[in-house]
């Protein structure tokens, strides 16, 4: 049972809920910031297969540290200092050996060895 204002809900289970509101919205333009930061990784799998498909015809944005997030993305802009440091689709960003590179392989280590 809920409580009053969610209070019960786990960071988790706030954004799963933040999500669905969203996509039920239909909106054009969608700009999702950290929008799988708190939940487990399977959970995170579960929610880009359903968001890959409804992110077709529109405008995305989304930010995130969890490059699982963002790889199938048409164009990755990689921030800095507040600067574009690097730009790309995922293959072009691995291929360059940058710092997107380097992040990928500190997040992917033992799945690439």
């Amino acid at each position: 049972m809920l409580t009053d204002g969610g209070g019960n809900l786990s960071q988790g289970q706030r954004q799963m809920i933040s999500i669905a509101r969203a996509i039920l919205s239909d909106p054009a333009i969608l700009i999702l910031d950290e929008a799988t930061s708190s939940v487990d990784t399977r959970t995170e799998m579960k929610i880009q297969e359903a968001m890959h498909n409804l992110m077709q015809g529109r405008t995305n944005f989304v930010i995130a540290h969890r490059l699982s997030t963002i790889k199938d993305a048409d164009l990755i802009a990689v921030i800095d200092g507040g600067n574009i440091i690097e730009r790309g689709n995922h293959q072009q960003l691995l291929e360059k050996k940058g710092f997107y590179y380097n992040l990928y392989m500190s997040q992917f280590a033992e799945q690439t060895a």
